[in-house]
């Protein structure tokens, strides 16, 4: 069947209206931030990989921060969601003022919560380590405390980035931010390599070079934000306007809750591991780095929904997003069984990589196994359908859900098979599957119900 014929089949669909969205520019959308993705893993790993050289107290020291830095970062992608979410829906109802204002607002909210939860980060490195993982090693414990205090110096920047980001994924524009991340992670590889091979550094050869990458992206990304060539035209303010600050909030702060917890939650599992020993802490971290190349299209097409959705919505048309909802998911379930795929196919090779002893491989090999065989059947229903609940702004069903999801099994079966029954890391993992499996019923009957459909307000 032609395109053409295709067209002709699905107009009727929209009752004649003019999609909001062409295959062309879901492609255009989705295509970058694709990339953007893979160079986020990309550079993760090969700050794993450097790292490992440095032993497995340091690998394991980052790989705790790492998971701190995942909450903070979540924080960030929380609030920037709730910005694009609010200039999707003003540029689909076409009220450009707003548009613009929203978007101002946006970027000031960024630089002022980067600033405190930098400020907050370095001033109590290490009580937050020893909180959050309780009794490790001393060696680990320096190195993690190293690790946070610099990294730390880079959140404000990464916050603006964050939102200058979400920004021009709402316009449909996510090129700008892919070439800015690719030239932020060439900074960091090559920084890294430079630091930690040729100048002998540890853990901090590995977290400066992020602080240097990050200042540089926020600088690039606000410079071409305040350009008034685009769709938005960012207005540079330092007056909070409660009217838009409490719109995006009140998409962001129930986003940050739900994810926070979910990271939270994360660090909780992630300490439990801790107390089987190094091995497993470490086979935790490469088998998170290579989960993290798996769900690459995934997280690439959440990003998407967002845009796309919170445009439907905002122009009141929901059988448009109804369908393209249901075609990003396909989307997602197609490039997530590729990428999977061919992690389980070179699992062995892609593993050998890292400098991991025997044991610590194998678990790894283990672990992976585990997250890439259900992730190409749960995944995208568990984490790409809930965007689509949040663009339209049913955010309070989806922190509920993945709340109640996180503590009931997540936490509670992780804390019954790797402790309890002495499983360690695998038990984690097991109770992973299970909240993906409550998560994907509770979402799919959501957004089958049609309930999300009287949550937005213009």
């Amino acid at each position: 069947m032609s395109e053409q014929t295709a067209g002709v089949k699905k107009a009727p669909l929209f009752g004649g209206r003019k999609p909001l969205f062409t295959q062309k520019e879901l492609l255009v959308l989705t295509g970058p931030l694709l990339v953007e993705q893979l160079l986020e893993v990309t550079v993760g790993m090969a700050d794993t990989m450097m790292v490992s050289r440095c032993g497995e107290a340091a690998i394991s020291g980052v790989s705790l921060v790492d998971m701190i830095n995942n909450l903070i970062i979540v924080l960030f992608a929380a609030l920037a969601t709730g910005g694009a979410v609010v200039v999707s829906q003003f540029l689909g109802a076409k009220e450009q003022k707003d548009a613009n204002e929203s978007a101002g607002q946006l970027i000031l909210l960024s630089g002022v919560f980067g600033l405190a939860v930098g400020a907050f980060c370095f001033l109590f490195a290490r009580p937050m380590i020893r909180l959050c993982y309780g009794s490790i090693d001393t060696d680990v414990l320096d190195a993690s405390v190293l690790y946070l205090k610099i990294i730390a110096l880079s959140y404000p920047f990464l916050a603006l980035y964050n939102g200058g980001a979400a920004l021009f994924r709402s316009m449909g524009d996510s090129k700008i931010s892919m070439q800015i991340s690719f030239l932020m992670n060439i900074i960091n590889i090559v920084g890294n390599a430079v630091c930690i091979f040729g100048l002998k550094m540890g853990v901090d050869g590995v977290a400066w070079p992020s602080v240097v990458s990050r200042v540089v992206a926020a600088f690039l990304i606000l410079r071409r934000c305040y350009q008034k060539n685009h769709a938005l035209t960012v207005p540079k303010t330092t007056r909070l306007d409660g009217r838009m600050a409490k719109r995006i909030l009140g998409i962001g702060i129930p986003s940050a809750f739900e994810n926070s917890l979910f990271e939270a939650g994360r660090i909780l599992v992630v300490s439990m591991i801790s107390t089987f020993g190094t091995v497993q802490i470490a086979a935790n971290a490469v088998a998170n780095n290579l989960d993290g190349m798996g769900v690459i299209p995934g997280k690439a097409i959440s990003l998407a929904m967002i845009t796309v959705v919170g445009r439907c919505i905002g122009a009141g048309d929901h059988e448009q997003t109804v369908y393209y909802t249901r075609k990003l998911l396909l989307w997602a379930y197609i490039t997530m069984g590729l990428s999977n795929g061919a992690i389980l196919l070179f699992l062995r090779q892609l593993v050998g990589i890292y400098a991991l002893s025997g044991e610590t491989m194998e678990l790894a090999i283990t672990l992976v196994t585990i997250h890439a065989g259900c992730a190409i059947i749960f995944w995208p229903l568990s984490f790409v359908l809930p965007n689509a609940l949040r663009a339209a702004n049913d955010v309070k069903f989806t922190m509920v859900v993945s709340i109640l999801s996180m503590a009931c099994w997540r936490l509670g079966f992780s804390y019954l098979l790797c402790v309890r029954m002495g499983w360690g890391a695998v038990g984690v993992w097991v109770a992973m599957v299970i909240d993906w499996t409550c998560r994907v019923t509770c979402f799919v009957l959501r957004f089958r119900s049609g309930a999300w459909k009287t949550k937005y307000q213009a």
